[in-house]
């Protein structure tokens, strides 16, 4: 009899643990306006020892791209697996669930499977889904970065950016004057001075908000490591987005003067106006002015101390995050929860730093759509690069097939784990990406030497008319890494752009 009880229970060992095998947790890490400015993705000037480390243990996509190059539709994508034609998220105040209001994101997948999905700091815009960053999605509700109180010894943020004295006399002041709403706020300070578009405030990590949601973020993970159900945690920081402020240390660690600024500020030769979006992001900061980097009148460019300034404290905002990342995965192997977790990180787009006299996101261009994709897996060997072209609605269904999920039959994208085993491989020619201008929507197809791409002037889900392409361009990135020349006319480069072309065609079939 106690033969048979020790066989019984020998067998509910072998089988749990191969239950607890396949039970994977989920870390979803979220950086927002994160261009590749990573050791590990190529970038010699970028001190970012935590990331790099964490690649030895994971798989470094190199030719990884956003589907829209803001943060809306981005996300929106991103999140649900669907191309933003299909989410209709194109801007920034259409809800998501407005136009689908059954679509599935990726958090509510694994709600649904059992899993505890909790969401803090940005991960959707706000703008782009309901006032809990989309009930459906979480199994607690969503932390935003407001909702965090400061830790002792530290004052709340002022607008959620900036710890200055300065700063902070001008909120008191704001206050006193009656202003209550954070537009109210916003105002009193810009008309002021107070709104800058960098700060370097001598405080530490956790005074600033990204610190305070990773302080956040560790204890979350002290709560969920005695949870009985596999946990989905998503955490969302919101630097290097603008303003470019992070604690003075992490401006420290680089010298101004080993920064220049991008080479090539004008538009590429041969090529159309329609791909040249004009916005205020930048200058809706104090300190700088009403630019036009195209015009002939110099005074009304960028001047080259401010464009330092700026390259400058996005790299410094980098290295924040990148100890801010480093200091949540350190806690995650502290609490043993490294073994049963599968991590990802991801940029929502990446950042025009003066290419092409440029500056934000919003375009068809590499240094917009280009944003860092990562993935670890306790289950695959790391320090993996590939340069295959992949997409960010690749992550739906990745996740799926890293935790022993079932891939949802409608995603858009493609599990990247094949990848992750064997990095030579390929599962799609071509990423692509959009943008809108004016009435019409320009396609980006970015394979691993070119981009294509076409600006149409129409309904962007018709059956595709060749007459309602109104611009074209094409980049040899082997032979022009800066896009300097549109080459879509050039007779030699013809049947790469008809290859493209009739690439690009199947997309609306």
């Amino acid at each position: 009899m106690n033969l048979i009880k020790k066989v019984v229970w020998l067998q509910f060992i072998i089988i749990f643990s191969s239950y607890a095998e396949k039970v994977q947790n989920i870390l979803f890490i979220s950086v927002d306006d994160l261009k590749p400015t990573i050791g590990c993705f190529g970038d010699e000037k970028a001190k970012t020892p935590y990331m790099d480390k964490l690649a030895k243990s994971g798989t470094v996509f190199l030719n990884a791209h956003c589907q829209q190059a803001v943060c809306g539709p981005s996300r929106a994508s991103l999140m649900t697996g669907m191309r933003p034609d299909y989410t209709q998220v194109l801007d920034l105040k259409t809800r998501m669930r407005q136009k689908n209001p059954n679509i599935l994101t990726i958090p509510q997948y694994f709600k649904n499977n059992g899993y505890e999905t909790i969401g803090m700091g940005k991960i959707f815009d706000p703008r782009c889904v309901d006032s809990q960053m989309d009930r459906f999605s979480w199994s607690q509700p969503f932390k935003r970065f407001h909702e965090i109180p400061a830790l002792k010894g530290n004052k709340p943020t002022v607008l959620g950016h900036f710890q200055s004295d300065r700063a902070h006399e001008l909120l008191a002041e704001a206050k006193r004057n009656g202003a209550e709403t954070y537009a109210e706020q916003k105002k009193y300070l810009h008309d002021r001075g107070g709104n800058q578009v960098v700060e370097s405030a001598d405080v530490p990590d956790e005074a600033y908000e990204d610190g305070l949601l990773n302080e956040y973020a560790k204890k979350t993970l002290k709560e969920l490591k005695n949870s009985k159900k596999p946990f989905f945690l998503a955490v969302g920081y919101k630097r290097p987005h603008l303003p470019f402020t992070a604690p003075k240390k992490y401006w420290d660690m680089y010298n101004r003067n080993n920064f220049k600024i991008h080479p090539y500020q004008k538009k590429a030769k041969n090529d159309d106006e329609i791909t040249y979006i004009k916005v205020g992001e930048l200058k809706s900061y104090n300190g700088v002015p009403d630019y036009d980097s195209h015009s002939k009148d110099i005074s009304k460019h960028i001047s080259e101390d401010l464009q330092l300034e700026l390259i400058h404290g996005y790299y410094a905002c980098v290295s924040y995050i990148d100890k801010l990342i480093g200091d949540l995965v350190n806690e995650l192997r502290r609490l043993k929860l490294d073994k049963s977790t599968a991590i990802v990180i991801w940029g929502d787009h990446g950042w025009h730093l003066g290419d092409h006299g440029l500056w934000c996101k919003h375009t068809n261009f590499e240094q917009a759509t280009r944003s860092p994709l990562m993935f670890i897996s306790p289950e695959i060997n790391g320090g993996k690069k590939s340069t295959s072209p992949v997409e960010f609605i690749d992550i739906f269904p990745t996740l799926c097939d890293l935790t022993s999920q079932d891939i949802p039959s409608n995603l858009h994208g493609l599990s990247l784990k094949p990848i992750m085993n064997n990095p030579k491989i390929s599962l799609k020619s071509s990423a692509l990406s959009q943008w809108p201008s004016g009435n019409g929507m320009g396609y980006a197809l970015r394979n691993e030497r070119y981009r294509y791409i076409e600006w149409m002037k129409s309904d962007t889900r018709s059956p595709y008319d060749k007459s309602n392409v109104i611009a074209k361009q094409l980049f040899d990135y082997k032979k022009d890494p800066l896009e300097t020349v549109n080459l879509a006319n050039e007779s030699k480069y013809e049947i790469i752009a008809n290859h493209l072309q009739n690439e690009l065609k199947s997309y609306f079939k």
